[in-house]
């Protein structure tokens, strides 16, 4: 092969590397339903591979302004994500739970995950593509508010 040549293949290759590898963004918006009227905080999450908090690092807050509300995420690279969401109705910034780890507040994720169940990640997952997908999300609570 030729010196003219493989210059000539080595820019195609590169060329075609960087046009194929671009990161590609797609936007998720949220609605989330059945918010309690209390002044509140939203926390919506997107989550990777699981729901724990590790695994939630992509997330929004914002203060209660009804029953329903919209979080919009730009910018997010395609792939298999699930939405975990919740109202903090004490202001304590975290989730609250009984001692045996059910939530004391409103909280509630995409897909079919059942209530009373342990939060499955593959029950809750969705497919994220360009340009991107809307969800609901309903919040409910495990137990009565005390």
């Amino acid at each position: 092969m030729n010196v003219r040549r493989s210059g000539a293949l080595a820019c195609l290759l590169i060329a075609g590397v960087l046009s194929g590898g671009a990161t590609r963004a797609a936007t998720v918006e949220v609605e989330v339903e059945g918010i309690e009227p209390a002044a509140s905080d939203l926390y919506v999450a997107l989550c990777q591979g699981g729901l724990s908090e590790k695994e939630c690092r992509i997330g929004q807050d914002a203060p209660v302004r009804g029953t329903v509300q919209r979080v919009v995420f730009r910018g997010v690279a395609p792939g298999a994500y699930a939405v975990a969401a919740f109202q903090d109705v004490n202001g304590n910034g975290r989730l609250d739970r009984t001692g045996l780890g059910l939530p004391l507040e409103p909280y509630g994720f995409s897909g079919e995950t059942p209530r009373g169940a342990r939060p499955d990640f593959g029950r809750a997952a969705f497919a994220l593509r360009e340009p991107g997908a809307a969800l609901r999300v309903r919040l409910s609570r495990a137990l009565p508010p005390r």
